[in-house]
């Protein structure tokens, strides 16, 4: 009966261990870097003509959870802090500073695929998948209100469109332990939006960002 117990339990101690190895979940923690690509249409009036706008790049603490599907395959959700991006003018009244600001929050889900097998020093992959760009929080500066018709006592403010759009997505694991990985990944998203000012005008823009991320990644 004690030959048994002790079987029993070295059993449970090895399935426990070969599980924990073979467990299909990873984490990873670091920073990413938002910079969108910006072709911008003209404001429409009143305005002067030529009236376009740009919008800066953001970092932010960011991360990301990964659930591998099988040797190839995983399901991999970047996970970040919301970006902060200034919006500045462009086209005519490029130089005239900062028109206002946004907060973003993308939402991405990404089916990857890894191009090696096994347990390779760097493990390069591809993926695509779907993000939600979610802005909020706009705000306008004094120069905006200015050049749009506003006034001190009603000063314009920007409202960015949230909108769904494809991503793809490029990177490599480097293998630092056992456990512990070093990720680096590109991701470009695609999508056009409209911004509408509070005096009614509108702009509409191609955002197209891409996003450089480094993290430190463990799996379990």
């Amino acid at each position: 009966m004690k030959k048994l117990l002790i079987s029993a339990l070295l059993i449970t101690s090895t399935c426990a261990v070969l599980a924990a190895d073979t467990s299909p979940w990873s984490f990873r923690i670091g920073a990413t870097q938002i910079t969108p690509h910006v072709v911008s249409g003209d404001l429409t009036a009143p305005s002067f003509a030529g009236t376009k706008a740009d919008i800066g790049a953001n970092t932010q603490l960011s991360g990301g959870i990964n659930y591998k599907l099988d040797e190839r395959w995983s399901v991999d959700i970047p996970l970040a802090l919301p970006f902060e991006h200034a919006l500045y003018g462009a086209g005519a009244i490029q130089g005239v500073g900062k028109l206002g600001a946004t907060k973003a929050l993308p939402f991405t889900a990404l089916m990857q695929y890894q191009l090696s097998e096994g347990k390779a020093a760097i493990k390069p992959y591809v993926g695509a998948g779907l993000t939600y760009a979610k802005f909020f929080g706009e705000t306008g500066t004094a120069v905006l209100t200015s050049i749009t018709g506003g006034t001190p006592s009603n000063p314009t403010t920007p409202r960015i469109e949230s909108r769904w759009a494809p991503s793809i997505q490029v990177g490599a694991k480097f293998t630092l332990t056992e456990i512990w990985h070093l990720d680096v990944n590109y991701v470009k998203t695609y999508f056009d939006t409209q911004n509408k000012l509070s005096t009614g005008q509108t702009l509409d823009a191609t955002i197209n960002p891409s996003a450089l991320s480094i993290g430190l990644g463990r799996s379990f």
